[in-house]
């Protein structure tokens, strides 16, 4: 009896000690066990998961012949820029401009998509740089020149003078990807060279509002696949190792990934590299539309469309616009375009995205309760077919010529242009006349309308602050604005 009863004091004793230990380890209210410095967890071995899976359709599908094609064709991107003093520090340091030293002030991703060097990333990726320096996958090193990049997509073109067989990523066709399709998104996140992770595509056309950037495309692929900093500029490609987007944004509030990362869709980003080579700029087209989403409340209550929830709706015709000529309505509702579903305006944006003014389109619309189709004619923002010579300086500005020799010779000044016709009514109402005589746009001198157009065009959706001298010899700075 005494050997069972010391048996159970034991156990007791023993249980209580362990009740008491877990209990003091949990008080804090924890769901098991924490570390304490200086403490080391237990390791495990993982089991091991296949970089394969199985379709629905019993084929399997493998990653790694999309990874292997890709991982060389994806970059380091380095944006080195000169380092600037604030004017304090100029006043105690003095001018930083005559030192060459350059620091390192962001880092990205990039694309290759030729042999002999093209380079498709994302402009915010290199924007402000004095210096692009391009990593390969071997870590050989170049120096990349910007051939054009483009705010409102946030694409940017970048050239390196590299031997002509690199290994580089072909385009795939966005418009057929499908919402489930497994995806890859290769890149450099965190400055960890060729990463590569995988997801599904989780939604097309995605309509992500940017308050810093309003004149951003907004129709993006948005997946699940992990995406960090430092992927910006990478490549989303299928399982087959095509390019299907340009990984762009996350959603996140802590800059890090949480689930969500968005990605310039392929024939978005190809259409603009391709007006970057062949115009130097990129040609945008409009329909000539003003619209609601049928989603919105506004759209049901106001226009009282009962049984129609997708789709959208024509508040307005822009003069000359290719949808009024063409002979579409306001009421009516846009549900396709081509062969491309139309369920919001995002959807309609990135399909017109990948066209140019003077492309001929098909657009299905409801009016009346049944679908009528319509071919519209694209045009630019100044409603034409194609952008002439000066369209950009006759819109924001007006008419141009050169400064006569007696008022160069009375101002003291070899620069500058006479506004000699049709003014801009913003300016009419900056009282800017006749007569008056441009001399700088952002503080650059100019010498023609040459100038003045090509300082329009860089500038396009943006203020320029004009230097404008008056007849009384005295000089303004004046607003204007171009259009997009």
């Amino acid at each position: 009896m005494k050997k069972i009863a010391s048996l159970m004091f034991a156990s007791i004793l023993g249980g209580g000690l362990a009740l008491g230990g877990y209990l003091l380890i949990t008080k804090d209210g924890g769901s098991g066990f924490s570390i304490k410095e200086g403490q080391n967890p237990k390791v495990f071995q993982t089991k091991y998961v296949s970089t394969t899976t199985t379709a629905l359709d019993g084929t399997t599908i493998d990653f790694t012949k999309a990874a292997e094609e890709t991982i060389n064709a994806v970059v380091h991107v380095k944006n080195r820029a000169s380092a600037r003093l604030s004017p304090l520090e100029e006043f105690f340091y003095g001018d930083s401009r005559g030192s060459n030293e350059k620091s390192l002030v962001g880092a990205g991703s990039g694309v290759i998509i030729s042999p002999d060097g093209y380079i498709i990333t994302n402009n915010h990726v290199i924007k402000g740089a004095d210096d692009l320096e391009i990593v390969l996958n071997d870590q050989k090193t170049y120096t990349a020149e910007v051939i054009g990049k483009h705010e409102a997509s946030d694409i940017a073109l970048l050239k390196i003078n590299a031997p002509d067989d690199l290994p580089y990523v072909p385009f795939g066709n966005s418009d057929a990807i499908k919402v489930g399709e497994w995806v890859l998104a290769v890149g450099n996140p965190f400055n960890l060279t060729s990463t590569v992770t995988a997801g599904i595509v989780s939604a097309k056309a995605r309509n992500i509002e940017l308050p810093s950037r309003t004149n951003m495309i907004r129709s993006f692929i948005q997946t699940d696949a992990a995406v960090n900093p430092g992927n910006s500029g990478g490549a989303l490609v299928n399982v087959r190792g095509e390019l299907m987007g340009i990984n762009t944004l996350i959603s996140s509030q802590t800059g890090s990934y949480v689930g969500y990362s968005f990605a310039v869709p392929s024939n978005i980003a190809k259409k603009v590299i391709d007006d970057l080579i062949e115009y130097g700029d990129v040609r945008t087209a409009y329909i000539g539309i003003n619209y609601l989403d049928l989603n919105t409340k506004q759209a049901k209550e106001e226009f009282e469309l009962n049984g129609v929830s997708e789709g959208v709706l024509i508040t307005g015709l822009t003069d000359n616009g290719g949808a009024a000529e063409a002979g579409l309505k306001v009421n009516d509702i846009i549900i396709k375009a081509d062969y491309i579903d139309v369920n919001r305006f995002s959807d309609l944006q990135g399909f017109l995205s990948t066209k140019r003014p003077g492309d001929a389109i098909s657009i299905t619309v409801l009016r009346d309760g049944k679908e009528k189709e319509f071919n519209v004619n694209l045009k630019n923002q100044f409603g034409k077919l194609s952008i002439d010579k000066y369209d950009f300086t006759k819109e924001a500005l007006g008419d141009l010529k050169e400064i006569p020799k007696n008022k160069a010779k009375e101002f003291k000044i070899n620069y500058g242009l006479v506004f000699s016709g049709m003014l801009n009514e913003l300016l009419e109402r900056q009282e800017v006349k006749k007569g008056d005589i441009l001399l700088k746009i952002n503080e650059k001198k100019v010498y023609s309308v040459d100038d003045v157009e090509n300082e329009l065009r860089k500038n396009k959706g943006k203020r320029v602050i004009l230097q404008v001298l008056n007849q009384q010899g005295y000089a303004e700075y004046i607003q204007a604005i171009v259009r997009n």
